[in-house]
C-alpha cells in the first residue's frame, strides 16, 4: 500500500483515536491519548499522533511525541526511552501491510531522527514490513496471556516452580498491600534506590553514577505525576516483612497491564519469594479487571530473569525498535556509550546488554 493511498491526519483527532484505541485487542494504556497527555505535561513535548485513513474504511494511529533539540532540529518518537511502548494501533489488529503504510509516511518527512519501539506482541508484522535504511535494535519481552481467568492462568500457566514459590511466600509472613493513592512511592523509591547500589556493585559501576542515570531516568517525580494523572490505573504493589519492605513492583493498567518497574532489598525479598508473590497478586487483579495479557517488560539476553518470566506462563517475544535517522545517532549513541564504558570500567550484567542495531536491508537478508 502506497504512503498516496493514505489520507494523514495530525495530531489524531481524540475521537476517531479512542474507537481505534477501543478496537485493538493489543492496545496497551500507552497507547491512549491520556499517555500522550502526560508525556506532554511533564516532559515537555508536543503531541505528534498521526491518524491514517486508509482505502478499506480502517484506521490506524500512530501514538508518538515530538521534542525539538536545536530549533529546527526534531526528533519524534513513539516512545522516547523509558516511557513505555508505542508503536502502531489499528482497528481489529495491526498487519504488515499497515506498518508498511506508516513506514513508507515516516521515511517521506524531514525529521532529524523517528523512533518508534511497537508493542511485543506486533513484532511479526513490524519485522515483515521494515524496508531497507532502516535501523532495528532487537529486543526480548516477556508477555502472559491472561485468557481463562486467574484459575486457568494459575493452574495451566503458572509453572509449579511459580506455585511453589507463592506458597513458601504465603507462608513467610509477608504482608502485601496494592496502593492508587501514590502514597507508597516513597516506599518503593527507597527499594528502587537500594537496587540501584546493588546492580551498580554488579556491573563495576560507580555508585554515584549509577544513582545518576536511575534518578534520570526513573525520578521520583515522574513515578508520583503518573501517579497523579493516572489514578486507579497506576498501581505500587508492595511486600512487607515485619513492617519492613521487602519488594515492590509498579504496575499500569489498561485493557492489558504492564509491569513497569521492580525493586528489592534482596536480603529480605529472595529468602520469603517476595517477588513471585507480587506478581501473582498482580495477575490475579489483572485478570479480575478483565485484563487480556500481563506485559512483564524487557528480558534481553539474561536467562535468570527469562527463567523469572516463563515460570509464569510468559511467552518470550521477540521483536525490535526502529530508527529512522537522517544521520546516524544510533551508532553515535552506542560508540559513546562503549567507550564511557571502557573508561569505568563498566560490566555488563545479563539483562542489560545493549543490543547491536542492524539497517533493514541486513535484516531482511538474513531472514531469507
Amino acid at each position: 500500500m502506497s504512503a498516496r493511498a493514505v489520507a494523514v491526519t495530525t495530531p489524531a483527532p481524540r475521537d476517531a483515536w479512542r474507537q481505534v484505541y477501543d478496537s485493538d485487542p493489543h492496545a496497551l494504556l500507552y497507547h491512549a491519548p491520556a499517555w500522550v497527555d502526560l508525556l506532554s505535561a511533564f516532559g515537555r513535548y508536543e503531541d505528534a499522533s498521526r491518524l491514517y485513513a486508509l482505502p478499506d474504511g480502517r484506521q490506524l494511529v500512530l501514538p508518538m511525541v515530538r521534542k525539538r533539540l536545536l530549533g529546527a532540529v526534531v526528533r519524534e518518537a513513539s516512545f522516547p526511552a523509558t516511557w513505555g511502548m508505542g508503536g502502531l494501533i489499528a482497528s481489529g489488529g495491526v498487519r504488515p501491510s499497515d506498518v508498511a503504510a506508516v513506514f513508507a509516511d515516516l521515511a517521506s518527512r524531514r525529521v532529524a531522527w523517528t523512533s518508534l519501539r511497537p508493542n511485543p506482541l506486533t513484532g511479526p508484522a513490524w519485522e515483515a514490513a521494515c524496508p531497507p535504511g532502516v535501523v532495528s535494535v532487537p529486543r526480548l519481552a516477556h508477555v502472559l496471556d491472561l485468557e481463562g481467568g486467574f484459575d486457568h492462568v494459575w493452574s495451566k500457566r503458572f509453572t509449579g516452580q511459580a506455585r511453589t514459590a507463592v506458597r513458601k511466600a504465603e507462608r513467610s509472613g509477608l504482608t502485601v498491600t496494592c496502593d492508587t493513592s501514590g502514597q507508597l512511592l516513597p516506599v518503593f523509591y527507597e527499594l528502587f534506590e537500594r537496587s540501584l547500589e546493588r546492580w551498580a556493585a554488579a556491573q563495576h559501576e560507580p555508585r554515584a553514577l549509577a544513582r545518576w542515570r536511575g534518578h534520570r531516568r526513573d525520578p521520583l517525580r515522574k513515578l508520583q505525576f503518573m501517579s497523579l494523572r493516572l489514578g486507579e490505573a497506576c498501581q505500587v504493589w508492595i511486600a512487607s516483612l515485619d513492617g519492613r519492605p521487602a519488594a515492590g513492583i509498579l504496575v499500569i493498567r489498561g485493557p492489558s497491564a504492564n509491569y513497569t518497574l521492580g525493586a528489592m532489598d534482596k536480603a529480605l525479598a529472595g529468602p520469603t519469594r517476595a517477588n513471585y508473590l507480587l506478581h501473582r497478586l498482580a495477575v490475579d487483579d489483572a485478570c479480575a479487571a478483565g485484563c487480556r495479557y500481563y506485559h512483564m517488560g524487557e528480558t534481553g539476553p539474561s536467562p535468570a530473569l527469562a527463567q523469572f518470566k516463563t515460570r509464569f506462563g510468559a511467552r518470550p517475544q521477540r521483536y525490535a525498535e526502529y530508527h529512522i535517522e537522517a544521520v546516524p545517532l544510533v551508532a553515535l549513541d552506542r560508540a559513546l556509550r562503549r567507550g564511557i564504558k571502557r573508561v569505568i570500567g563498566f560490566e555488563d550484567v545479563p539483562g542489560h546488554v545493549q543490543p547491536t542495531p542492524r539497517r533493514g536491508a541486513t535484516a531482511a537478508r538474513a531472514r531469507r
